[in-house]
């Protein structure tokens, strides 16, 4: 049986490593209330657990200024609107593979295709 492989969004692998960041924040802040009995350690934990909540606010603005810049199209499989980041991108409902590069059309999908360093190597 041949293995299905399944492919995400770029967009929304950022936000899911955002709302990593800020449950990874809120489980450090708990641990910190854990051990209060030592002060310096729960300030350290709480303070990081904070600093872990802030990077995720800037990671969900900066994911979201992206957003906004994506390429929005119709997907072929599912046809619902999804929003394409680079050459080659997933379908944020189906995970369809997609492309808006005519020479990459028919090819197998390879999320390199976005890097620079790839492209030029494979011209």
């Amino acid at each position: 049986m041949a293995k299905q492989i399944t492919y995400s969004s770029k967009i929304n692998k950022i936000r899911t490593f955002a709302l990593i960041l800020v449950f990874a924040g809120i489980l450090i802040m708990y641990v910190g209330l854990m051990v209060r009995n030592i002060s310096w350690l729960m300030l350290i934990l709480f303070m990081l657990g904070i600093l872990m909540i802030i990077l995720s606010c800037a990671v969900y603005i900066w994911i979201g200024t992206l957003s906004l810049r994506a390429v929005p199209v119709i997907c072929p499989n599912c046809e619902k609107p999804t929003k394409m980041l680079g050459r080659v991108d997933a379908c944020m409902h189906c995970k369809e593979p997609l492309t808006l590069d005519k020479n990459l059309e028919g090819k197998d999908f390879d999320e390199r295709y976005n890097q620079r360093k790839f492209r030029e190597e494979n011209k």
